[in-house]
């Protein structure tokens, strides 16, 4: 399933939605790429700051890739723009 990312919070749901269809705890996503719960939580709920290396990481654990594209108009919500 394609779904489009347009803020830290928006990547966290699709991580967590990806997570849930695979049927994975957090700790099971996070411990063989050497992420810990805590960190998944984070990324989850949509917390800035995360490290590329840590996303990165957590992409290849729910087996998934980023793919950048020029951008399409979307209807965002207010301070959901970047």
């Amino acid at each position: 399933m394609e779904q489009i990312i347009f803020s830290p919070k928006s990547l966290g749901s699709a991580l967590k939605r990806q997570r849930k269809i695979k049927n994975l705890s957090q700790n099971e996503v996070g411990t063989p790429f050497k992420i810990d719960q805590t960190t998944v939580s984070s990324i989850e709920q949509g917390a800035s700051g995360t490290r590329l290396e840590t996303l990165f990481r957590m992409l290849a654990a729910l087996d998934l890739e980023m793919l950048i594209r020029p951008k399409k108009p979307i209807k965002t919500k207010k301070g959901d723009n970047w």
